[in-house]
């Protein structure tokens, strides 16, 4: 389904071999927390989509595993933006702005971070509203 979605977005984005559920339960077990359902169906078509000219539209699990882990640890930012536990990240447009599910409260929205401002703006609905916007969209589609 997944795929299907993508592709149907974009004849270029690139797929790789599913995560397996145990990749998957130990991911969750670093993060300390369940990753959306809607990521976790599609990881375990594909290990994350890579679209036109690579922008990683949905990273692979460990990086969505070391990136947030990151974004999460408290000496990592301090004092220079907004917490970002809310946030599961889990794509950028190669621009350094990135993708995340908000996670606290869960709801299945798609925010983007902008790396410059520290501003969080409603990007999609869900995930497959995601994907279509970000294969088909030109630049900074949201």
């Amino acid at each position: 389904m997944w795929k299907e979605a993508a592709a149907g977005a974009s004849p270029d984005v690139e797929f790789r071999a599913p995560v397996a559920a145990k990749a998957l339960a130990e991911a969750e077990r670093r993060l300390g927390r369940s990753l959306p359902a809607q990521l976790t169906a599609l990881l375990m078509e594909t290990d994350g989509m890579v679209g036109e000219y690579g922008t990683g539209v949905v990273w692979s699990l460990e990086r969505i595993v070391e990136q947030n882990l990151l974004f999460w640890a408290p000496d990592t930012f301090p004092g220079l933006y907004m917490p970002f536990d809310p946030l599961l990240f889990f794509g950028d447009n190669c621009g350094g702005d990135q993708f995340a599910f908000v996670v606290t409260p869960e709801r299945p929205d798609i925010f983007v971070w902008d790396h410059e401002s520290d501003s969080r703006l409603w990007a999609a609905r869900e995930l497959e509203d995601y994907l279509h916007r970000s294969l088909a969209g030109d630049g900074d589609w949201w």
